[in-house]
């Protein structure tokens, strides 16, 4: 590749060659996400992009791989065949497919901060080391940030340690461009040996240790779509690798040219994998979880299943709108401030952003809460008024719910007490569990309707499509309206799904709705819910393993296959 030469003109900007990692995000370093965050245009194969983008900031120009999977790389360079989008030159909306290392030189003119991401490490990108030597050539200054190659990550992640305690040789293989030599080189060592190939390359990779000398019942493990929920790997010898993908049926197939990591070795552990394998066998591994929630509600409840090895995919069941008539939120924002009120107790989170919006509408700020104790009805809602500068003076020490903020409060006292009432904002249609619980220990109560809840937009097509097909491995219900919402605009899930409730109001609005509960939570949490449902999945992989069956997840049953009903409580 000829180096590339800026014009005369602003100060070239700065290009970081990145490491993504093999796959899991979570795997990017602090560095990294440093890098990300302060890109100006993001440069990376599409797969790639998945990784680093929501690191990246808002308004960050991305350049991708060409999607047509007909396009190769650009003639005349091998390097990688990419396409400039969201926001970046095109015309007539196609994406303009050039080289990487132009469009990298590209977008460091006129000083713009540019990240290069490549999959794994960019010391092993023979493309990166190429845009190294450009920018060095044309005087672009850059930096490297390491990345976990997928040579050792990956093996990692299916629970294959390289080396055991006598410390064996490991040797690093790519098959594509290995020679003759390389091949006899790690043939005639007894140490271990981590082939990069591709699926459907695999076999022959075995073949060839076989003839460089290495026993054909030397272990081996072949996986694919490592570090991700779409991980899978296999056991067998050098002998036996090409008839186990033939028989698990992942060969012949199209996908046969997704990259894999095979490891190759007595020493390798691969005869131990069963034990080690802490990903593959966490209890939700690769589940598809649908969460009836916003984005924001479901922040902590998705990053639980996620820790469970599950997928999770929020749909939003209702939308939040302001009340029809303003005029009762606003006298009361305004007794707020005037020392109308002693408490003030938030049930939700949108109760916190109705208020909050309101509070900018009169330029106010936390400071106008000075002098009034705050209650909120759990951890998240907590949270929100901790985001917003305000730290609660009450939240339940026991279930976060409506009744376990009333086991807390404290009941009326003249002594203490200079003012009675408290002020409530809450939803249109929320219950009267903490009206009356308040009245009855002898507080005032100025329930006061913040926001209204009305039925979301359905889903697109395919969302719906799957929900009625099979799609989903369980769908978690978090209150009863996201069980009538959920049915309303999408349709019922299908027979094959997971169903897992809150409580016993949220199961008995799924029956009622013709669906089966699986599971259901011991107290109202949503976090509880996630965890009885990583329970009812570890259950589920028990008793398939000792009746010798294959793991599966719910939506891979066979069509006519019938379920029993197993509620947890």
């Amino acid at each position: 590749m000829s180096p590339t030469t800026l014009p005369a003109g602003p100060e070239p900007g700065h290009v970081t060659f990145l490491g993504a990692g093999p796959g899991d995000p979570g795997l990017l370093t602090l560095r990294a996400v440093e890098a990300l965050a302060h890109a100006d245009v993001l440069v990376a194969e599409h797969e790639v992009l998945d990784v680093v983008r929501t690191h990246a900031r808002r308004g960050v120009a991305e350049v991708h791989t060409d999607p047509d999977p007909s396009g190769g790389p650009v003639p005349g360079t091998g390097a990688p065949q990419l396409a400039v989008v969201d926001g970046a030159s095109t015309a007539a909306g196609v994406p303009a497919v050039r080289d990487a290392a132009h469009l990298v030189m590209e977008a460091a003119r006129g000083g713009r901060r540019v990240v290069r991401a490549v999959s794994g490490d960019p010391g092993l990108d023979t493309y990166a080391a190429e845009e190294m030597l450009a920018c060095a050539a044309a005087g672009v200054p850059f930096e490297v940030v390491p990345g976990v190659a997928s040579a050792t990550g990956v093996p990692a992640y299916a629970g294959v340690p390289l080396r055991d305690a006598e410390g064996a040789d490991v040797r690093f293989v790519d098959a594509r461009t290995a020679s003759d030599r390389c091949w006899t080189e790690v043939g005639a060592s007894d140490g271990t040996v981590v082939v990069s190939t591709t699926l459907d390359s695999v076999a022959a990779a075995a073949g060839e240790l076989v003839s460089a000398g290495r026993k054909p019942d030397t272990p081996i493990t072949v996986t694919v779509g490592g570090t991700t929920t779409r991980q899978r790997t296999w056991t067998a010898t050098l002998g036996t690798i090409a008839q186990t993908l033939k028989q698990a049926k992942v060969l012949p197939s199209p996908d046969g040219g997704r990259p894999v990591i095979a490891v190759v070795g007595e020493r390798s552990a691969a005869a131990r994998r069963d034990e080690l394998s802490w990903f593959e066998s966490k209890p939700l591994f690769g589940w598809k979880v649908l969460v009836p929630r916003t984005k924001e509600q479901a922040a902590s409840l998705s990053d639980r299943l996620r820790s469970y090895g599950a997928v999770p995919h929020e749909v939003p069941t209702i939308a939040v709108e302001p009340p029809r008539t303003p005029q009762q939120m606003e006298r009361a924002v305004k007794g707020l401030v005037t020392g109308r009120y002693e408490w003030i107790a938030f049930t939700s989170v949108n109760a916190v952003k109705a208020v909050r919006e309101k509070f900018e509408e009169y330029g106010l700020d936390a400071r106008a809460f000075a002098g009034i104790k705050v209650a909120a009805v759990g951890e998240q809602t907590a949270k929100a008024l901790i985001a917003f500068g305000v730290k609660p003076d009450l939240v339940p020490s026991g279930e976060q719910s409506a009744a376990g903020l009333l086991e807390d409060w404290p009941p009326y006292d003249p002594v203490f007490d200079p003012i009675d009432r408290v002020f409530l904002p809450r939803a249109d249609i929320a219950t009267e569990t903490l009206v009356a619980g308040l009245i009855e220990l002898g507080w005032e109560v100025d329930d006061v309707t913040a926001y209204r809840t009305v039925r979301a937009s359905p889903p697109p097509a395919s969302t719906r499509e799957a929900i009625k097909g099979g799609g989903f491995d369980a769908v978690l219900f978090t209150s009863s309206s996201t069980v009538r919402n959920l049915v309303g605009i999408a349709g019922k899930p299908h027979n094959v799904t997971v169903i897992a409730c809150i409580g016993p109001a949220t199961a008995k609005t799924a029956e009622e709705h013709g669906l089966r509960v699986d599971v259901m939570a011991p107290e109202p949490s949503v976090l509880k819910l996630a965890e009885a449902l990583a329970d009812f999945g570890t259950r589920r992989r028990t008793a398939a393993i000792e009746a010798g069956d294959p793991v599966t997840r719910p939506s891979e049953r066979r069509p006519g296959s019938r379920r029993r009903r197993s509620t947890t409580s």
